[in-house]
């Protein structure tokens, strides 16, 4: 139903019910078109020189007539471009159309450019139409100039949470947050790259799956009325990934939508984006370089160079990332030698900083948390955590030279852990063990544990080989190399309540 009806509104709906009287169609097919408007600022003097028949096509953003004559400024999805209608240039009715255009509408023009008096590049209309009729008039920036002389933006929409709700006008009014997208789409391009470049093999696993597993998240949940089962959505490719592995496949990937059924922050979504990539052969040190590599790429594919300024600290992702175990990192930050004390001493000093552990006690999830609390916030340059308390993760080799870690590290930038990477565990009866401990675990109180797998561990039990594996949270690397400050701010349609 199209939205409320108030004068604005009622004003264009009659200058479109003027068009059809006049057997104009507002909504044609197509348009033709020959240039976009960077190609036009860019070859304008040419294009003046040799007096060529351009074709192009924007939205009115700009528009002021005089009499016979509209200037208009357009813009399409490279910028804006200047048009001039003038009535003796184009036929009586579509002059006549020129006179009930509106901002926001789409306009398709050929013509020739020139050069104004004012200097300005400039396509001289010879043909001109609406091809969409913008019902709904735009909440277009208007800008002004203050006593000093500076300008002002006075911008109708300003207000977040319909920008997120209205996408489609966002994009349409703000060009960074166009560049925000476009810069996505260059990093995910350049991860693509890379692990294609390194021999990878780009897969598919299932979104819906009869058991979920990969993370330690709850999960979203769904009945599929044919099969009469209960299904979850994906909350991480990683045990579908594994078995490509066991299957042959040496070096696989996957860009994935993940479905978390968690709470809500500027960090955190229920739907959000992650690449994984598993490698036969390989340890968590092989997944080390890749992230690194990985990451410099990505922000020289979005920014040109390997620093970026987020929010008034500039953070160089240039490779390698200094290598810190948790145990030195706790040292470094907190001033602790964890593993000098003992299980009381561990419990006092949680006690000490108010840390509270849910669940049964263990030593590891008393480091990790002592971890979170002190450490990542101080971990603003890209670093990489590892030797993880062996509590951390049940899919994870044991460390091989301190058996109460494992091989698992989590790069840390800005504070936020942007990734995971294991020695990947394949060892069968070790697994069982684990997922085992992790259902008894859940029982004993853990909010978010690994459900037992059967068919996950059958393939164990049929030979994975040493592999490596990692993966990325694509929406925090976008907002570290956009400078945005919310997740919602790199998801083009993020959930809202």
């Amino acid at each position: 139903m199209m939205q409320a009806q108030n004068e604005f509104v009622k004003v264009r709906l009659g200058k479109l019910a003027k068009m059809r009287e006049q057997g104009i169609n507002p909504y044609p097919y197509k348009f033709t078109l020959t240039h976009h408007s960077d190609e036009l600022r860019e070859k304008a003097e040419e294009l003046i020189e040799s007096g060529e028949t351009v074709s192009w096509a924007g939205r009115i953003v700009r528009y002021n007539r005089k009499g016979k004559m509209c200037f208009m400024h357009l813009k399409d999805s490279c910028g804006k471009f200047q048009i001039l209608a003038v009535s003796s240039e184009l036929s009586e009715s579509e002059y006549e159309i020129v006179k009930i255009m509106d901002i926001g509408d789409w306009v398709g023009t050929s013509g020739i450019i020139i050069k104004t008096n004012s200097g300005e590049y400039t396509l001289q209309s010879k043909k001109i139409e609406i091809i969409s009729k913008d019902i709904y008039p735009l909440p277009i920036p208007k800008e002004k100039r203050d006593e000093k002389g500076n300008v002002v933006i006075f911008d109708e929409f300003r207000d977040i949470e319909t920008r997120y709700r209205e996408r489609y006008i966002d994009l349409t009014l703000n060009d960074n947050v166009r560049e925000v997208f476009r810069k996505r789409t260059r990093i995910i391009q350049s991860i693509r790259g890379y692990l294609l470049e390194k021999g990878f093999l780009e897969v598919e696993t299932p979104t819906l799956q009869p058991i979920y597993g990969g993370a330690n998240a709850r999960p979203f949940a769904t009945h599929h009325n044919a099969a009469g089962m209960t299904l979850y959505l994906r909350i991480a490719p990683e045990l579908y990934l594994k078995r490509c592995i066991i299957g042959g496949l040496e070096k696989v990937f996957e860009f994935t939508k993940n479905f978390r059924n968690e709470g809500m922050d500027k960090n955190h979504s229920p739907e959000f984006s992650s690449v994984e990539f598993y490698e036969a052969f390989s340890d968590y040190n092989d997944m080390m370089v890749h992230f690194e590599n990985i990451c410099e790429r990505a922000c020289i594919a979005a920014n040109g160079t390997t620093k970026v300024e987020y929010q008034g600290k500039e953070i160089d992702f240039k490779a390698p990332w200094p290598r810190l175990t948790v145990y030195e990192a706790i040292k470094k930050y907190a001033e602790v030698s964890v593993e000098e004390l003992s299980d009381e001493q561990l419990k006092n000093e949680l006690e000490k900083r108010q840390i509270e552990l849910g669940g049964a006690w263990s030593r590891g999830r008393a480091i990790l948390a002592l971890f979170e609390e002190t450490c990542e916030h101080q971990l603003i340059q890209p670093t990489i955590i590892k030797d993880m308390p062996k509590e951390s993760a049940p899919l994870c080799k044991v460390h091989r030279a301190n058996p109460d870690l494992i091989e698992q590290f989590e790069p840390y930038i800005n504070g936020w852990e942007i990734g995971n990477a294991y020695s990947e565990l394949n060892d069968p009866i070790l697994q069982r063990q684990l997922l085992e401990e992790q259902v008894e675990r859940g029982r004993g109180g853990e909010a978010e544990t690994h459900p037992m797998d059967e068919d996950f561990l059958h393939a164990i039990e049929c030979g994975m080989p040493p592999t490596g594996g990692a993966g990325i949270g694509i929406d925090r690397l976008v907002m570290l190399l956009t400078n945005q400050t919310t997740i919602r701010d790199v998801q083009l349609f993020p959930l809202m309540k």
